[in-house]
């Protein structure tokens, strides 16, 4: 199917979105000397990177990408640019019936058709159900059947999931291990050299559905984890006991391992990727399923919680304390926090909320009078209610601002910092 036309080496890179992977991946492959042309369809996105700004907080990124601009190898356009090699990194959010929305991933593969060449190599990145990296070809052979020659494809095509954390995005793109999948093994090996110029990790070659669904059940897995911390927390509760206390002391056994439980789960990998597979094999992920079930279910057992202090104080004045869907990032994809936020204020709650990485509300909390965006100490000093909903470091020390609130712990912080204590 496929014509084994090869580069001796890659020149230039065409990144195909710049946004929480695009952008750390083009900076890090300018920074290895490579030309980057960044392609966007945002064109703040694109102005910002031009001006040698990353339009999001990471560590270390920010100074990445200005010496990448800075050097002149890295550039944002509003339209694609040839390459010998394009890295698709757009969005693959989940519907409302929670089958995957493919459709960032087909129109960034006929924005890029036009601008290929025989021997080019396309790799995708985005988290995708199994088979996707086939309908790509699928794409490349309706776009551009001049590429097509004696039946067989003109270009490489593999898939190479990204498994790099908010927070640590810059060092983790280098150090972390990559598996590279190949609709053909020559498209493997081809994409295997592309990542050898930047990743320190060791780099494993398959084919392109296996890798596929390596993405899906490294957070599928992560998912089904949170999901028990979840359900001791929810039997915990029930019982009247500390589910940290029950964790911590359960995992002192020596093969057992136990994560901590929370208000949700959020972030666009690990609330997501299952449904990846569950949309598309409904019997086989019977436990995937429940998993989702439970860590979806979680927010509404912190709103039990605000609605018994409520009642308890009289008062439904609530300080909601962080907003990012985990600790010390400005991140609030998919987060249970803004869930609980939002559920609060629309219940009448009068929410005062404290984020201290974001300056201002998030669109899904914008439009609420009853819902402002204030700093940690004005937040407990005009609430009767205390609710801690994201870890981060800022919240660690209270200075005595809790006492005589009613203190809704959804994460652990205060009370395992106070056991230790």
């Amino acid at each position: 199917m496929y014509i084994e036309l090869k580069r001796n080496r890659f020149r230039s890179v065409c990144v195909v979105g710049l946004g929480y992977i695009g952008l750390p991946t083009a900076a890090t492959l300018a920074a290895s000397g490579i030309i980057v042309k960044g392609y966007d369809v945002s064109r703040d996105i694109v102005e910002e990177l031009n001006a040698g700004r990353a339009h999001f907080a990471e560590p270390d990124l920010d100074m990445l990408v200005r010496g990448a601009v800075d050097s002149g190898r890295l550039e944002a356009f509003h339209e694609p640019h040839p390459a010998d090699a394009f890295i698709i990194t757009v969005p693959t959010p989940i519907q409302d019936d929670k089958s995957p929305d493919m459709s960032y991933v087909e129109a960034a593969t006929r924005a890029i058709a036009p601008v290929l060449t025989a021997g080019d190599l396309v790799i995708l990145e985005s988290t995708s159900p199994l088979g996707t990296t086939d309908r790509l070809s699928d794409i490349v052979r309706e776009e551009r059947p001049d590429l097509v020659l004696d039946g067989k494809l003109a270009i490489s095509l593999a898939y190479c999931p990204e498994r790099i954390l908010p927070g640590q995005m810059v060092r983790e793109l280098v150090e972390n291990d990559r598996i590279v999948g190949g609709v053909t093994s020559f498209a493997a090996e081809n994409a295997r050299e592309l990542y050898m110029t930047f990743v320190r990790g060791e780099i494993f070659e398959t084919d392109a559905k296996t890798a596929e669904m390596v993405k899906l059940i490294e957070n599928a897995y992560r998912d089904v984890n949170i999901a028990f911390a979840n359900e001791v927390a929810n039997i915990s509760e029930k019982h009247g006991l500390s589910p940290w206390e029950a964790i911590q002391l359960a995992n002192r056994h020596p093969r057992v391992n136990i994560l901590n439980p929370g208000p949700g789960v959020g972030g666009h990998c690990i609330a997501v990727d299952p449904w990846f597979l569950i949309s598309q094999n409904r019997e086989e992920t019977g436990l995937m399923a429940q998993a989702r079930a439970i860590n979806d279910g979680r927010p509404g057992s912190v709103l039990a919680k605000v609605r018994a202090a409520a009642e308890a104080t009289g008062s439904q004045k609530v300080a909601c304390l962080g907003l990012a869907f985990k600790p010390n990032v400005d991140d609030l994809r998919e987060s249970p926090a803004v869930e609980i936020a939002a559920s609060l204020a629309d219940a009448g709650f009068e929410v005062r909320a404290v984020e201290p990485y974001v300056n201002a509300l998030p669109a899904q909390l914008e439009g609420r009078d009853n819902l402002q965006l204030v700093s940690f100490e004005e937040a407990i000093e005009q609430s009767e209610i205390v609710l801690l909903l994201v870890g981060h470091a800022p919240f660690a020390d209270t200075g005595g601002l809790l006492e005589g609130k009613a203190v809704i712990d959804a994460v652990g912080l205060w009370e395992k910092r106070n056991k230790a204590a």
